[in-house]
């Protein structure tokens, strides 16, 4: 089996642009990739809301082993219980 190279550290869009027009990507291992969610909704809304300490805790904690700001956490999770909500209506249509 052939072995997989590394990706290489690219820093601006130009060399990621340049890199992807040049490379063969199956010679390169995905496995260490993750997926990236992009928030490309303005946020003009605001929400104040009071949680239990533990909770909050939690968020934030959860957040920082996955390397986001604590309220983008608890967005995110908002919109997927939605998402997973609409998938429910979906299958009982």
């Amino acid at each position: 089996m052939k072995k997989l190279k590394q990706f290489p550290i690219l820093t601006s869009d130009e060399e990621a642009e340049h890199f992807l027009e040049n490379a063969d990507l199956t010679e390169y291992d995905f496995s260490q990739f993750k997926p990236m969610h992009f928030e490309l909704q303005p946020k003009s809304e605001r929400v104040n809301m009071r949680l239990p300490k533990p909770l909050l805790d939690a968020a934030r904690a959860r957040a920082k082993e996955e390397g986001i700001p604590y309220q983008r956490f608890i967005r995110r999770a908002l919109e997927m219980a939605l998402a997973a909500g609409d998938q429910k209506k979906t299958r009982k249509a």
